[in-house]
C-alpha cells in the first residue's frame, strides 16, 4: 500500500474515533469499600461479609461533589448497597467506595429487623437537594436463599445526609413478581414532587406524591415486553430476558408544567411517550388510555435498558445493550426514526453493557458500564478492568452525531475544512513539493467524513 493511501486510512481512523467525545473518570478490577479500618474490613472478608467478588456496581448518580454508586445485593457479601465518591479527590482513579449515609444504614438490626437501605439499583438527586432511592427490597436474587422486603423510596437531604422520609409501596401495589429497578422523579415544584417507579418484573408504573405522601400503580400494554426481543447476546454471552418497562426519561416541564415521559420495555425495540398531565392522576391515566404514545423504533438488535433525558438539550440518551454502546435522540424531533438517532460511544471492550446514564446540574454526561451479563452468566476476570464511569460535558457528547444542537449546515462545514486541512498535511508531508494535487484525496476524506457524519 502506498504512503498517501495508508495515511488516508490513518486519517479515516482518527475521524471515526473523534466521534466518540466521552472519557473515563474511574476504572476498577473490582469494588472495595471504605471500612471503618483494615481490621474490620479482615473480619468482613473472613466472615463473607464481604466477598469482592459479588460486588457489581449497577447505577450512578452525580449531585456536586460526590458521585452515587449503588451495589445491589445480587449476591451474598455485599456490605453497602449504596455509596459516594468525592468528586474532589483525584489521588486514584480507582477509588473505595464509602456508604452512604452511614455503615449503620446498611446493617441488620439486633432485633433482626432489616437495614435501612436493603439494595437499590438506581437513585436519583433532585434538583431541591434530596436523594431518592429506589430499594427494590431483594436480597440474594442471583441465588437460592433470597430474602425479600417491601420494596421502599427512601428519601434523604443532600445537606445533611438526614433521613427525610420512607415510605414503603403498599402490598397491593407490589405483585409476586415485582422488581424495581429504575426511578425517574418530576421536581418541578418541590412541595408537589412526584416520583416514578417502574416494575419490570410485573409491567406497571407506581407514581408516588410528595405531597400526599400517597402512590397508585398505572398498567398499560406499552409497558409490557415484546416477545419478539427477549433474546440478548453480549461478549458470547446469549440469555433471555423478559424485562418490562425499564427505561425512563423525564423531559423539562411544558407551559402547564407537565413533563413527558419517555420510556421503554428492555425487551423491545420501541420508544414510547406519556405526559406527566396523566400520570399524576390515577382516574385521569386509567380513563385516557390513548394518552400512551408509540413513538418509534430504534431497528433490529436495539434492545435498550436505561435511558435519561437532558433537560436543557432535549436529547434522549439511551443504552444499546446488544450493541455496547449509548445513541441518543432529540426529542424535539417529532419522527423517532434510525435515521434520526446519534451514537455517542460505541466499544466492545470499555462499554460492555451501560447499566446507567445521568446528565448531572453542570450539564455533564455520565454512563457507567459493568460487564453485568458476563458476571451473571460467566466469570469477571478480576486481573482486567471490569467498570468504568465515563464523562463528557453534553455539548460534547452529542458533537457531530444527529443529536448536536448546532445546525446542521454547521457541521458540515466544520468537517469539510478539517478534511481539506489534514489532506494538506498529509499531502505536504508525502510531495514537499506539490501544492496542487491534493482534490482527490480531499474529495476522499470529506466524502468519508460525511458518510460516517450521516452514519450516526
Amino acid at each position: 500500500m502506498g504512503s498517501i493511501e495508508t495515511l488516508v486510512l490513518l486519517q479515516l481512523v482518527y475521524i471515526s474515533s473523534c466521534m466518540d467525545q466521552l472519557h473515563i473518570v474511574y476504572e476498577w478490577k473490582q469494588l472495595d469499600f471504605q471500612f471503618p479500618s483494615p481490621e474490620a474490613r479482615q473480619l468482613a472478608l473472613d466472615a463473607k461479609g464481604f466477598i469482592p467478588e459479588n460486588n457489581v456496581p449497577m447505577g450512578l448518580e452525580v449531585y456536586e461533589d460526590r458521585l452515587f454508586v449503588t451495589v445491589p445485593r445480587w449476591r451474598s457479601g455485599v456490605p453497602s448497597s449504596l455509596n459516594y465518591i468525592n468528586l474532589k479527590d483525584n489521588s486514584t482513579r480507582s477509588p473505595v467506595l464509602v456508604p452512604y449515609p452511614n455503615w449503620a444504614a446498611h446493617s441488620t438490626g439486633l432485633d433482626g429487623k432489616p437495614p435501612e437501605i436493603v439494595s437499590p439499583y438506581r437513585v436519583r438527586a433532585d434538583r431541591c437537594g434530596r436523594l431518592w432511592v429506589l430499594d427494590n427490597g431483594k436480597i440474594a436474587t442471583l441465588e437460592s436463599n433470597t430474602t425479600k422486603y417491601p420494596p421502599s423510596l427512601i428519601i434523604y437531604d443532600l445537606k445533611t445526609d438526614n433521613l427525610l422520609r420512607k415510605y414503603v409501596f403498599p402490598e397491593d401495589q407490589v405483585k409476586q413478581d415485582s422488581g424495581f429497578a429504575n426511578i425517574a422523579v418530576e421536581d418541578t415544584d418541590c412541595d408537589k414532587t412526584y416520583a416514578y417507579a417502574g416494575d419490570l418484573g410485573k409491567p406497571a408504573i407506581v407514581v408516588y406524591s410528595w405531597e400526599k405522601n400517597d402512590s397508585w400503580r398505572i398498567t398499560h400494554h406499552y409497558f409490557n415486553p415484546d416477545p419478539l426481543a427477549c433474546d440478548f447476546s453480549v461478549k458470547g454471552h446469549n440469555f433471555s430476558w423478559t424485562d418490562a418497562i425499564f427505561g425512563l426519561g423525564l423531559s423539562a416541564p411544558n407551559a402547564d408544567n407537565f413533563s413527558t415521559l419517555y420510556f421503554h420495555p428492555m425487551a423491545s425495540y420501541n420508544e414510547f411517550s406519556v405526559s406527566t398531565e396523566y400520570l399524576s392522576n390515577q382516574t385521569v391515566a386509567d380513563d385516557n388510555f390513548d394518552a400512551f404514545k408509540l413513538l418509534g423504533s430504534r431497528g433490529p438488535n436495539a434492545q435498550s435498558s436505561v435511558s435519561f433525558v437532558d433537560r436543557k438539550t432535549g436529547v434522549l440518551f439511551y443504552s444499546l445493550v446488544n450493541l455496547n454502546a449509548v445513541a441518543c435522540w432529540r426529542t424535539s424531533n417529532n419522527k423517532y426514526l434510525m435515521k434520526n438517532q446519534g451514537r455517542i460511544y460505541m466499544n466492545e471492550e470499555t462499554m460492555v453493557y451501560p447499566t446507567d446514564i445521568k446528565v448531572d446540574y453542570e450539564d455533564n454526561l455520565w454512563i457507567l458500564s459493568n460487564r453485568l451479563p458476563i458476571s451473571m452468566y460467566g466469570k469477571l476476570d478480576l486481573n482486567e478492568v471490569n467498570f468504568r464511569v465515563f464523562s463528557a460535558p453534553v455539548v460534547h457528547a452529542i458533537s457531530h452525531t444527529a443529536c448536536d444542537i448546532t445546525p446542521r449546515s454547521d457541521i458540515l462545514e466544520k468537517f469539510v475544512n478539517k478534511a481539506k486541512n489534514i489532506t494538506k498535511d498529509i499531502v505536504a508531508k508525502v510531495k514537499p513539493n506539490s501544492s496542487t494535487t491534493t482534490k482527490p484525496i480531499t474529495v476522499l476524506l470529506t466524502l468519508s467524513c460525511l458518510v460516517r457524519f450521516l452514519a450516526t
